[in-house]
């Protein structure tokens, strides 16, 4: 069971909570190496990659349209130095446990990798 609500800015609290707990967040990737990302549900021409804090609620969304992904594992050293410098150089935000409705909150790379200063 899921501990995400609708609750948006809970939602990104405890995904920070629990990676700093753990040491790992999850993205969703194909068997070709892509990771999934989408267009941005609060800003316009701008592209958003969402992270989970467990594999489990990842999971949750390999279906329909993103039934080819499955979780993948980051480690979070990796994830905050490498994958938010490089999206922040692209231009793509960071979604952060996204809930059953695809509702999250979308965030800059750089506020992201802050919360782990």
């Amino acid at each position: 069971m899921t501990k995400l609500t609708a609750d948006v800015q809970a939602n990104a609290e405890l995904f920070f909570t629990e990676s700093k707990e753990t040491h790992v967040v999850y993205g969703l990737c194909n068997e070709e190496g892509d990771w999934l990302s989408v267009d941005s549900s609060e800003f316009e021409e701008s592209e958003v990659m969402p992270f989970w804090s467990t594999e489990a609620d990842a999971k949750f969304h390999c279906v329909e349209e993103w039934a080819e992904f499955q979780p993948s594992q980051l480690p979070l050293d990796v994830f905050v130095q490498d994958w938010m410098i490089t999206l922040s150089e692209e231009g793509v935000l960071v979604g952060l446990n996204w809930n059953q409705e695809l509702e999250g909150a979308e965030m800059e790379p750089q506020e992201v990798a802050k919360q782990y200063l």
